[in-house]
């Protein structure tokens, strides 16, 4: 399909910087399947679903992933993206025409890294120099990796440490948030278990390539970000159950739901899942293991735009999403949700 399909206008002053506080203040709006869009707030969540279905969240937590140092006199930003191995991330690189491979980069507080080698996609092998785990190098030199289209209205501060981590959050690994779970409290928690709703967690790091705009005319020709994932078997048993008794299984998030749709078979059974997914999700798709989505707004032309779209159908969602720009809902990472039920 042509990227310009999924095109919209959105003001940039739609764009949330913080988020709500209470996080389940934040607004939300009910985009069925069929009817009419209805204005709720995320703390309505347990009414708007039935007793029986089940949320799937994403537990990773995001890592202090972005940068900034020198090699020499030149100063580097890198934003790591996927882990490698013990020592090893590839990073997109910021002044990257001043790297060569072998080169070290010099970070605050002792931190250093060696450039290994420049990949196809334009990302940097980086290597940590020392034997403390990166864990607790990121922690001393680095800082949350807000998007850019934050990070460029204002500097990342410290009420950011904890405004981009999910009350689930469990499984270090992430680069970005998995931002529909950033609008849950222990007392929604609480009131979705009172309701008969049901929890279950799964894992998948995702990477900074969520925010690498789609540069092709059409949409074959987008080469979609891999990511790290993990569904465990009691999970997917559980989940399958759930599914069997009538229960819907609604994600909690676009991560969510591209690790269920990976791991699910064509009859809609979930299995379980360790690795890779690339997987990218455009209208025509035949969604197998969801049937309820909550998620936030998304950007013009990007990826999860195309995403929603598959599941709701692209007239749908322009109509819901020039409904929420009209009506000052707010957008994407920070912003308020959408709970889609086709």
């Amino acid at each position: 399909m042509r990227v310009d399909l999924f095109d919209f206008p959105l003001p940039p002053e739609r764009i949330a910087l913080r988020p709500a506080r209470p996080r389940d203040a934040a607004r939300m709006l009910l985009v069925p399947g069929e009817g009419t869009l209805q204005d709720r707030t995320v703390r309505d969540l347990p009414q708007a679903l039935r007793a029986g279905d089940v949320l799937v969240f994403n537990d990773t937590r995001v890592i202090p992933a972005q940068l900034e140092g020198r090699r020499g006199e030149a100063k580097i930003g890198a934003t790591l993206h996927k882990r490698l191995d013990l020592r090893r991330w590839q990073a997109f690189i910021r002044n990257g025409r001043r790297l060569s491979e072998g080169d070290r980069i010099d970070f605050p507080a002792g931190v250093a890294a060696m450039a290994e080698k420049r990949d196809a996609d334009g990302s940097w092998i980086l290597a940590f120099a020392g034997s403390e785990p990166v864990e607790l190098l990121l922690e001393r030199a680095g800082t949350m990796p807000l998007p850019p289209y934050i990070a460029s209205n204002r500097p990342v501060d410290e009420a950011d440490r904890t405004d981009y981590q999910t009350i689930i959050a469990r499984a270090d690994g992430a680069v970005a948030a998995p931002t529909a779970a950033l609008h849950f409290t222990a007392d929604l928690l609480a009131a979705l278990v009172a309701a008969g709703i049901g929890r279950e967690t799964l894992t998948l790091h995702v990477g900074a390539g969520t925010f690498l705009p789609v540069k092709a005319e059409d949409t074959q020709a987008h080469a979609m970000h891999a990511e790290w994932g993990r569904i465990d078997p009691a999970t997917a048993t559980r989940l399958n159950e759930a599914r069997r008794a009538g229960g819907r299984i609604v994600a909690v998030g676009t991560t969510s739901l591209r690790l269920l749709e990976s791991a699910a078979a064509q009859d809609g059974i979930i299995h379980p899942f360790e690795g890779d997914t690339a997987i990218f999700i455009t209208p025509g798709y035949s969604f197998r293991a969801i049937d309820g989505l909550l998620t936030n707004f998304h950007l013009p032309r990007s990826t999860l735009f195309m995403l929603v779209s598959a599941l709701m159908g692209l007239e749908k969602m322009k109509e819901a999403y020039a409904y929420a720009v009209q009506n000052e809902y707010r957008f994407y990472s920070y912003g308020d949700a959408s709970l889609l039920l086709p």
